[in-house]
């Protein structure tokens, strides 16, 4: 068990997850990252087995966005964070699709949920916001590997470069990757999803009402971006279509919003957690 003295730091202040963790178009993109985590047969039988993600939705996708807002803004919290996360894995464990026994926090397998975040990161920023120069995606890699070490990754368990990092994901893309009963779900345009449970009485009042006709369009919304906002290469290898008419609505849809956020307020563009670390950094 780590000691608080030798407790890893966050990604530091004014770095490129700074200002990408907490603005609301991370929404976005977190479904791709999560679909790619659970195409891994190991990571996908965890889900299975024992996530509440088909019960409690919202609320698990609630702590987890507020996991990865500790992941970066959480100063000295951040390493606790991931001890939490650890201790919390510790029992997941089973048997997966192909009668491989499985552990949540397998090297193989933790590490690659970790790994998912920079390709998906450096994707949809092409679409959702000005894309990265060559030195902020060395930056964007380093202090994702700093995230890794926050969640109890070992050095030795993460390519330690990007030239280290691209045949390790083709690798994995290539040889483990899997259409996955989770994977189908989370696709699936016509998955039942429950009415939101989380924000103001009146607004949660309101979208129980107008649900049955929203959600349809909610799961075809999802679906759009998930695929969309997946790397090509993951795509493929999910054996995912996307066509060209598809990609022209990504990238009409990617226009309207690096007009309307950027422009946004503070209080509107950046999620809670965020907000208040910038206005603690700001003094």
């Amino acid at each position: 068990m780590n000691t608080v003295d030798s407790d890893p730091n966050p990604p530091p202040v004014g770095g490129v997850l700074w200002s990408l963790a907490g603005d609301i178009r991370i929404l976005m993109t977190l479904p791709a990252a999560l679909t790619m985590q659970v195409a891994h047969p190991a990571v996908g039988a965890g889900v299975d087995d024992h996530s509440v993600f088909r019960t409690d939705p919202w609320g698990r996708g609630e702590r987890s966005l507020t996991s990865l807002q500790l992941w970066v803004y959480g100063g000295a919290g951040a390493a606790a964070e991931g001890r939490r996360l650890r201790r919390m894995h510790k029992a997941i464990q089973g048997t997966d699709a192909h009668g491989r026994r499985y552990h949540a926090l397998a090297p193989a397998s933790y590490a690659w949920v970790h790994a998912t975040g920079y390709p998906v990161f450096r994707h949809a920023q092409q679409y959702l916001g000005r894309p990265f120069t060559e030195a902020q995606e060395r930056q964007l890699y380093a202090e994702w590997l700093q995230v890794g070490r926050v969640l109890g990754i070992r050095d030795r368990d993460m390519p330690q470069s990007i030239e280290e990092f691209w045949p390790y994901y083709h690798k994995v893309l290539d040889n483990e990757l899997e259409v996955t009963v989770v994977v189908e779900e989370l696709l699936a345009p016509d998955q039942p999803i429950p009415a939101p449970d989380r924000g103001p009485r009146w607004l949660r009042l309101v979208l129980r009402m107008l649900w049955p006709a929203l959600c349809p369009w909610f799961t075809r919304l999802r679906r759009f971006l998930t695929i969309g906002l997946m790397p090509p290469d993951a795509r493929n290898a999910l054996g995912l279509e996307w066509t060209d008419a598809q990609e022209r609505r990504l990238r009409r849809f990617g226009r309207v919003v690096r007009a309307v956020v950027p422009v946004l307020p503070e209080r509107l563009r950046f999620m809670p957690i965020a907000r208040r670390a910038r206005r603690a950094a700001r003094g």
